[in-house]
């Protein structure tokens, strides 16, 4: 059991049944009343996100995620496949676990497995992932006023904006978490 006082944002702490990772926190003291600790916390088998306020003396179990590396392998219909690299041990996850992950996944890419007592929890992602532009609108001559862009197609099929000058077959570099152009690769 560790104190809420001690909790950071990154931590991962079980409470009421589920698991938390810590994305912000605040020590509130006012002058008549007892301090408290307000968390905002992502529900780690759900992904959603809610705040608590916690008095200064409650305590949360602490969990411990164990991260593997592993290789994605390919989507089977329902499920995507991974396979540990130092095991060759192969394991499946629903896809419709990983929607948003699904976007920047190519076979033989190199992921962070997530997962509690032996129960998955999803992957993580490298934060910037080079990907071939399959697809993309002509530049319009002239539309260059502020910061033009254009639509453009990465190698799975996800939808990105990119400056004018980026053309087909071009390596682009796309941050995983928000889904947006980073530079040239």
């Amino acid at each position: 059991m560790i104190n809420v006082g001690d909790l950071r944002p990154g931590m991962t702490f079980q409470y009421d049944g589920n698991l938390y990772v810590v994305l912000e926190y605040s020590h509130n003291k006012t002058a008549r009343a007892a301090a408290n600790i307000k968390v905002k916390m992502k529900n780690m088998r759900t992904g959603s996100t809610t705040e608590v306020t916690f008095g200064n003396s409650e305590k949360v179990a602490k969990a411990h995620i164990e991260k593997r590396k592993m290789q994605y392998l390919y989507d089977s219909g329902d499920m995507l496949v991974f396979m540990d690299n130092e095991t060759y041990d192969q394991i499946e996850i629903p896809s419709d676990r990983l929607q948003w992950e699904l976007n920047f996944l190519k076979a033989s890419d190199e992921v962070e497995v997530t997962s509690f007592e032996n129960e998955v929890l999803g992957v993580q992602l490298p934060v910037n992932v080079a990907f071939t532009i399959t697809e993309t609108e002509p530049a319009v001559k002239g539309d260059t006023a502020t910061g033009a862009s254009k639509n453009a197609t990465i190698e799975t099929g996800f939808q990105i904006k990119v400056p004018l000058f980026i053309s087909e077959g071009e390596k682009v570099i796309v941050n995983t978490e928000d889904g947006k152009y980073q530079g040239r690769a």
